[in-house]
Formats: structure tokens, C-alpha cells, sequence
């Protein structure tokens, strides 16, 4: 059974192919698809009813069968293959180099292969306006922090690191012992077991500002047992509060520091995020700290907090000595 999030993308792909191939055998283009036949004569006969507006003869979708083989007779301008924009582009290989730089990956140099075809792809990729799975963090910093923690792995040494944690805007000094490197959604995360907390936590790796090997072995307790990610890194209570909000363009990075729920464009180049969150005098930080780049649409709960907040603080601005031009 073929679901609609797989089918979606092969209907798209299947014009271009098709084109490419006149003629083919119905069995060899399923086989390439990695479908039943049966399915993909579904998927033809669906491309049959699509095309451009209108929807009338010379509109749609023309397809030419004889025997077992199929030929697109008209594209309606759906003629060239899907490219990857310069947000997936980026995303995946961020992707690709931390998965290389995995222990216990089997084949690196398919992952390395793979890299380098994307890389030469990536130039012919369009800007598209989504937010890269990057974080505000990534770069160097992340790179070193994954070489050493990568090395502890390797020696099963403890690790002493100064961790932010987004969620309650704080920075800690924890003793951990490293489990594994994980990479979900684009971002590598450390696992290991805090003894800070006498737990198994995940680290981000772009939020540990420093990290040391130290000597001492790590010696995670038998109860360590590696976190179920079936359900993503981050598991939503029913008790916590949503904030809708709506972020400028220099604020879309917010997406992809922090969890949301659920990220949508909007007009003018602006993101719209649902995010929970645990502690309202946080998120009343965090949307003063993006000045006018963050309207909050829902609660108004949040929102008229958020507006006495700022409005306090120009009261106490008030009482200051202006210091301007000395």
C-alpha cells in the first residue's frame, strides 16, 4: 500500500521520468519506483486527471499506452526533475557530515559520495525562503564540540560540559557519561547519562558552549537505557501552553532553535509557529528579546503579558539618566 505523503512525491517525479523514457515497460518503471505495477497503473491514471487550469482537453495530463508501455504524449510543463532548494540542500548535507562523523557508521564512504554529489548539485539550487536546519549555533564551535565528544565515545571517557538549556534560559555545568551521537531532524544531539540530574538526557550539540574530556571512565549505571525517538526528540505534555506566534524574517531562526509544533509561511517573508512552553516568564522573554520582530496571536493571556511587561520597562526606562550624546 502506497500512503499519500510517498505517492505525492513519485506523481510529481513521474512526468519527468516518463519523458526521459518513452516507451518503457510499466514493470520496469515500477521496479524503479520501488512500487507494485498494479500501483503505479493507479498512479498514471490519476496523472491523467491532472494538469493546468482549466482542465480541458489540451489541459491535462496526455498519456499514450501500447501493450505493457506508457509514453507522455503532453506534459502540461511538468518536464523537468525536482531539484532540491538551497534549504533542503544545506539541511541535508548538515545531515550527511554529522552522520560521517558517526562511530559505528558501516559505510562512510557512500555517505562521503553522497556529500560530494549534493555539494555539486547545491549550485543549481533556487533560494527558497524555509528556514535551514542549521541552528543559530552551528559552525566551527559545533564541529570542535563533535570531534571531542566523538573522542570520548571513542576512549569511554567522561565528558564535563556547560550546557544551555533553551527551555528554561539557563546555562549549567554538568558531569556526563556519553552513550551515543544521534542525529534527528537534521541536528546531532549527545546521549549520555547526567549526573547532574541521575538521568539520561539529550545534549544539542550547538547549545554545549564547552566541553572537556576528563580522566575518568564513563561509566553510565545499568539502568541507562537509550531514549525511544519514535515520536521526535521532544514529547509534548497536555498540561503545557501554546503560543501562536507570527515572526519577522530576521526571527525565523526561532524555528529551528527551539520546538514547535507547527511552523506555516506567511506573507511577507514571515513564519508562523506554534510552540509549548513551560514557564510564561520565559516566553515573555523570549518575544521581548526579538524586539518587533514577534507579534503573539494566541493566548491573550501571553499577549497581555507580554505588553505589560514591555510597557513596565519603559516606565523604569523613564527613571533612568539619559546618558545619550556624553
Amino acid at each position: 500500500m502506497s500512503s499519500s505523503g510517498d505517492r505525492m512525491p513519485r506523481l510529481l517525479a513521474l512526468v519527468p521520468y516518463l519523458l526521459a523514457r518513452p516507451g518503457i515497460r510499466i514493470d520496469d518503471a515500477a521496479r524503479d519506483f520501488d512500487v507494485s505495477p498494479r500501483q503505479l497503473r493507479r498512479d498514471l491514471e490519476l496523472l491523467w486527471m491532472c494538469g493546468l487550469p482549466g482542465y480541458g482537453p489540451g489541459d491535462l495530463i496526455d498519456l499514450s499506452f501500447e501493450g505493457d508501455t506508457v509514453t507522455v504524449t503532453f506534459d502540461a510543463g511538468m518536464n523537468r526533475p525536482l531539484r532540491l532548494t538551497g534549504g533542503e540542500a544545506t539541511a541535508l548535507l548538515v545531515a550527511l557530515r554529522a552522520l560521517a562523523e558517526t562511530p559505528g557508521v558501516l559505510d562512510t564512504d557512500a555517505v562521503h559520495r553522497a556529500i560530494a554529489k549534493i555539494e555539486a548539485a547545491a549550485g543549481q539550487a533556487q533560494p527558497s525562503g524555509v528556514v535551514v536546519g542549521l541552528g543559530v549555533r552551528e559552525g566551527e564551535q559545533t564541529a570542535r564540540t563533535r570531534a571531542v565528544v566523538r573522542k570520548a565515545l571513542q576512549d569511554r571517557r567522561a565528558l564535563r560540559i556547560r550546557y544551555y538549556t533553551a527551555s528554561r534560559d539557563e546555562i549549567t555545568e554538568r558531569t556526563v557519561d556519553p552513550m551515543r551521537l544521534l542525529i534527528v531532524q537534521a541536528m546531532s544531539y549527545l546521549e549520555a547519562w547526567c549526573r547532574h540530574v541521575d538521568g539520561v538526557r539529550l545534549f544539542r550539540l550547538d547549545r554545549i558552549d564547552d566541553v572537556r574530556v576528563l580522566d575518568e571512565a564513563a561509566v553510565p549505571p545499568p539502568q541507562a537505557r537509550p531514549t525511544d525517538l519514535s515520536d521526535g526528540v521532544f514529547t509534548e505534555r497536555p498540561d503545557q501552553p501554546v503560543a501562536e506566534l507570527v515572526l519577522a524574517p530576521d526571527a525565523r531562526w526561532v524555528a529551528e532553535y527551539y520546538p514547535c509544533e507547527e511552523v506555516a509561511e506567511a506573507p511577507r517573508g514571515r513564519l508562523r509557529v506554534r510552540m509549548r512552553y513551560g514557564d510564561e516568564s520565559w516566553m515573555i522573554r523570549l518575544v521581548l528579546g526579538l524586539g518587533g520582530d514577534a507579534v503573539v496571536e494566541q493566548p491573550a493571556a501571553l499577549a497581555e503579558a507580554v505588553r505589560r511587561r514591555a510597557a513596565d520597562a519603559l516606565v523604569r526606562a523613564g527613571h533612568l539618566p539619559s546618558t545619550l550624546g556624553q
